[in-house]
């Protein structure tokens, strides 16, 4: 690696410990480096975060990790080190544990990061938002996050800017920015991002209602179905969600049906969009983001009158296929809950929303081991498929 590598120990002497060996990269990070010796600097650091050992020798140095995020947003000669500054970022900010000393080394990161990743210029736009959606996963940093997004003007507020980046195609004809999506999915479990989201004069959940059927990318589905259910969380808006303004149910099930053929009888209960699939019609292929649609519909049933409008725009059908396909134990679990839900007899007086039932002590825990068996008896099942289980979408967006 050219001069970066220099000087690594006199022959015969002793080697030098790997972090010595790191602080040696530290003069070639400095902005007035040469360029293609910084291009070589970061390339060695981003290949140390492509594994735990090499984050945990990272953490330690706070120093080299400020020039990091000072590079991550550069702009020319350095734009080479900025790509790959920016994806070493991308990878430390999957480890929780190096979220604290990350936002030490620049507390203004995810604000700086917001930025790049909003820039229809940038072209690293989608390794800076790829590291914001992994360091929002923390309380923390996803405060401090919605704080740089409340600190826009009021007329174009942070979280506007991003849902319209998000929704916009070709907004960055350099970076796709799939990973907006989790980001959105992350903020959403903030009150205050949900407030912004179900706004009815904003007509947001309205511009994400598509993409839950979005052809070129399961992380961009899946954060917005993860957004959705989040949303759905808030049952004081369950009937604005199911009515006419919104409409969200089809959304919901339309990725989880599949070519059946159903009676007339049946066929007119569906709504008009899941009426006469054609006999290509494919099935959500990710089983995360199918088991996130049948919790958003769950949610949707924690009302009476919500109940009743799942009922009347045949969900069972749907969800009667989808049990009998399912081929992942968790998913046909989460799917059996909500059958039972939508086919049993309605819970007593004064307990009609689920989620505000207050469940006595001793059937709480009765619960919680019901929870423990049934978990113990999916990993039981899943124990043989352990190796084929995906990594971590961080890890393998990645190069090292």
């Amino acid at each position: 690696m050219g001069e970066a590598g220099a000087g690594a120990g006199a022959p015969g002497g002793p080697e030098a410990s790997p972090e010595a060996e790191v602080v040696k990269l530290l003069p070639f990070l400095a902005p007035g480096a040469r360029a293609d010796l910084q291009a070589a600097a970061v390339r060695h650091v981003l290949a140390l975060t492509g594994s735990g050992p090499g984050r945990a020798l990272l953490a330690g140095q706070e120093a080299l990790l400020q020039a990091l995020v000072e590079l991550a947003p550069a702009s020319a000669p350095a734009r080479d080190a900025a790509r790959d500054a920016a994806r070493a970022l991308v990878n430390l900010a999957a480890d929780p544990g190096l979220h604290e000393t990350l936002l030490a080394a620049d507390p203004g990161l995810p604000a700086r990061l917001l930025g790049r990743a909003l820039d229809p210029q940038w072209p690293w736009a989608e390794e800076a938002a790829a590291a914001l959606a992994n360091l929002s996963r923390e309380q923390g940093p996803c405060a401090e996050l919605m704080a740089a997004l409340a600190a826009a003007e009021p007329a174009d507020s942070g979280l506007e800017r991003l849902v319209r980046a998000l929704c916009t195609s070709g907004y960055n004809a350099r970076a796709p920015l799939h990973y907006l999506a989790p980001l959105l999915s992350n903020l959403s479990q903030r009150p205050a991002a949900r407030a912004f989201l179900l706004d009815p004069d904003r007509c947001v959940v309205q511009r994400l209602l598509p993409l839950t059927q979005y052809p070129d990318s399961s992380v961009r589905r899946g954060g917005v179905v993860g957004t959705l259910r989040n949303c759905c969380f808030e049952h004081r808006h369950h009937e604005w969600l199911l009515g006419p303004e919104v409409d969200i149910l089809p959304f919901l099930l339309l990725p989880l049906a599949g070519p059946e053929d159903f009676s007339e009888e049946e066929m007119e209960r569906l709504p008009v969009d899941l009426q006469y699939l054609p006999p290509d019609k494919q099935r959500e292929p990710d089983a995360d983001i199918r088991k996130m649609l049948v919790e958003a519909i769950m949610l949707l049933t924690a009302t009476a009158p919500g109940r009743q409008q799942v009922r009347d725009q045949g969900a069972y059908l749907i969800l009667r296929e989808l049990h009998s396909w399912e081929p992942e134990p968790d998913v046909r679990a989460a799917c059996e809950k909500l059958i039972q839900v939508l086919i049993g007899d309605e819970p007593e007086r004064g307990m009609e929303n689920l989620l505000e039932v207050q469940v006595p002590e001793d059937v709480e825990q009765q619960l919680q081991q019901l929870d423990c068996r049934e978990q113990e008896q999916l990993e039981r099942e899943q124990e043989r498929e352990l190796e084929l289980a995906p990594e971590p979408w961080v890890e393998r967006a990645t190069p090292t």
